[in-house]
């Protein structure tokens, strides 16, 4: 059985209950080496293999899993943060499936989710926005022109934008160009979770400015929107006196809201 789980944002402790428990009953582990934070192999038990996939390619991977899979082993694909966002995952499950290997994935909390709670944000404020745009700039890997970061700039939403600190000059005059205000808040968090994470909140016009004197180039989401700035915004109707909910009946006095 292979099992690909989401290792999370950084911090050990936040990976899921299922996903430690299944490094802990591991035989065969592959992780990514180059994101996912190495404290978290204490969970694997003393017995089990471990393969860092950042020095490995999608063959030599699916290798080691075809050989555990001869062996009646169980292997975990360790992701960062939650594979089902850019984690390359279901290149290697369709293969599996071709093969008739048995495979299950296991989520974990993504990196935007770790930003947040390390800025105590909300990215879906009543009357600010009530939508999260998560992509990244094309680089080696190119975003279909449909995604560009200037069509998603247009809807005025929370953004969380990956794998583009390091064209973060290019970002900025992007994001104003698709309509965002240069004076729209912005922030620039690095390592979200890790120990020596780091975060900055700024503006869209000096997220350069600002990556640049804290030297981040890479590592790091950068996070868009009039959230960032605590605006003045609508109260949540599920938890408004005068609102009538599927649990509760409005209060008398206070004004029932439709």
């Amino acid at each position: 059985m292979v099992y690909f789980v989401g290792a999370g944002p950084g911090a050990k402790d936040l990976i899921t209950v299922r996903g430690m428990r299944l490094l802990e009953q591991a035989d065969v582990i592959i992780y990514a080496g180059s994101l996912v934070n190495p404290e978290l192999l204490s969970y694997a038990g003393s017995g089990a293999k471990i393969y860092d996939s950042a020095k490995m390619t999608l063959e030599e991977v699916l290798a080691v899993i075809r050989e555990a899979e001869e062996k009646g082993l169980t292997t975990v694909r360790l992701h960062t943060g939650e594979p089902s966002l850019y984690g390359a995952v279901r290149e290697q499950m369709d293969v599996l499936a071709a093969e008739g290997i048995s495979y299950e994935s296991c989520p974990g909390v993504s990196a935007c989710f770790g930003a947040a709670a390390a800025l105590n944000l909300e990215y879906t404020l009543p009357g600010i926005s009530q939508s999260l745009i998560i992509t990244r700039m094309a680089g080696r890997t190119a975003v279909p022109e449909r995604e560009s970061i200037e069509s998603f700039a247009a809807h005025q939403a929370s953004m969380a934008v990956y794998l583009s600190a390091g064209m973060i000059k290019e970002l900025s005059e992007r994001l104003m160009d698709g309509g965002y205000a240069p004076d729209t808040p912005a922030a620039v968090v690095y390592k979200a979770t890790w120990p020596d994470e780091e975060a900055y909140v700024c503006t869209v016009e000096t997220l350069a400015a600002v990556a640049a004197e804290h030297q981040i180039t890479k590592t790091a989401l950068i996070l868009v929107g009039d959230v960032l700035a605590a605006p003045e915004y609508e109260r949540s109707k599920l938890y408004d006196p005068g609102f009538t909910t599927g649990y509760r009946k409005a209060k008398k006095g206070q004004g029932e809201t439709d």
